[in-house]
């Protein structure tokens, strides 16, 4: 099975002709509508969170903490997945475990009549997604080259970002045109996750992959340490997207306009990520990196600032390309960097900056009740920028992927 994607108009003289020739590997068009189905369920729910959130009576720290302890959940199994992977030489059984649990995971948040029995939902839906994230993001990088990684891994973030278009759109016409429950809603999410989970069952093992029972973390260069500890200072002041949807509620937005701004996010995102994994792939994914996190600083001043309905649609729009920016170029980086541990490499990356991460949700919290919303956009702004400058002094560039 191959896909020939065509490259978007007018970026061809940028990203030379190469691009329209490849093809991508038919394992990463399965993960790349597997993303789509899994992200349509998560993101049918994201929107509507903080409504749900609201009518249990939660508070802003404790949704914080939620989703700190739910996302860094994620990144921290994504580690230890990532080593068993490496290690075992197997790929698919994580996958195939990780969606399973997710999907196991979504009616207990649709029935829960309180902010306890939603944690646990959110922590087994984030322990299913941390299991089978780094085995997932290593069988992009062995099908790919570090000549067409960007490509590969862009691919699978457009359809992820196109199921995130997907679902809050089916989410507002639920709510809105068929009036249903914000709990009812959320259970149809296990429809979409189960569908996901039996098109994972495709899935080929890659024939590349072998067992390595001595790879550890000193195996990692510098470099890639350097790496880690800049993102994570980025993952410092990159708490979770409930917060911008609260900012939304802040300023009295009504329900619809908030859940078709992060629909436009979403838009922009899908969009822009298979291009921009395609210009990492040309340019070196340093400085796309670079240009993301002054995008994401750009967007967070805005959203201190927004007050009407149309700041709030530009800047999501604005946001959407960061997401595009970082998101699938920094796994490649990751991955290039890494070597052969692959997966142990991914993994490591998410399972750091899933930890600060949790450190930002729970300092967002902090920031909102202690002092005022702006503050938690004011500080993703700063840290956002001072990781932009360190990027560009610490490590540099290197076109067609990163070379040592």
């Amino acid at each position: 099975m191959k896909l020939n994607i065509e490259y978007v108009p007018g970026m061809r003289k940028l990203v030379g002709n190469s691009v329209t020739t490849r093809h991508l590997p038919s394992s990463a068009i399965i993960l790349g509508i597997v993303s789509f189905f899994a992200d349509l369920s998560t993101e049918m729910a994201y929107p509507i969170l903080p409504l749900f959130f609201s009518s249990l009576g939660t508070k802003p720290a404790v949704m914080g903490l939620i989703e700190g302890i739910a996302e860094a959940t994620a990144s921290i199994t994504s580690g230890i997945s990532g080593i068993i992977s490496d290690r075992v030489g197997k790929r698919k059984p994580l996958v195939l475990l990780g969606y399973g649990m997710t999907t196991l995971a979504k009616p207990i948040v649709a029935l829960a009549t309180g902010w306890p029995a939603v944690m646990f939902g959110r922590f087994l839906d984030r322990f299913g997604k941390g299991i089978r994230s780094a085995p997932k993001d290593a069988v992009l990088s062995d099908v790919s080259t570090k000549a067409d990684r960007g490509r590969v891994f862009g691919f699978e973030r457009m359809m992820d970002s196109l199921g995130a278009v997907a679902g809050p759109l089916i989410a507002l016409w639920l709510f809105h045109q068929l009036h249903l429950e914000l709990g009812t809603i959320l259970l149809l999410t296990v429809i979409p996750s189960a569908i996901a989970l039996i098109l994972a069952t495709r899935l080929a093992e890659p024939n590349t992959v072998k067992p390595s029972l001595r790879l550890t973390f000193g195996q990692m260069s510098s470099r890639f340490w350097i790496f880690i500890a800049i993102y994570a200072l980025f993952s410092l002041g990159n708490s979770s997207n409930i917060f911008i949807l609260l900012k939304g509620i802040d300023v009295k937005l009504s329900e619809a306009t908030i859940i078709a701004g992060y629909t436009v996010y979403n838009v922009v995102y899908s969009g822009a990520s298979y291009p921009a994994g395609a210009i990492s792939d040309k340019l070196g994914r340093r400085d796309v990196l670079i240009v993301g996190f002054l995008i994401y600083a750009m967007s967070y001043l805005g959203f201190a600032l927004a007050s009407t309905m149309w700041h709030y649609f530009v800047l999501f729009a604005f946001y959407g390309s960061y997401a595009a920016l970082t998101d699938g170029v920094s796994k490649a980086m990751a991955a290039d960097i890494g070597k052969e541990a692959t997966a142990t490499a991914l993994g490591t990356f998410l399972a750091v900056t899933g930890i600060t991460k949790l450190l930002a949700s729970v300092l967002a919290g902090l920031l909102w009740q202690g002092l005022n919303s702006n503050s938690v956009f004011y500080f993703g702004a700063a840290t956002s920028a001072l990781a932009a400058v360190l990027l560009f002094i610490a490590i540099r560039n290197h076109p067609d992927g990163e070379r040592p």
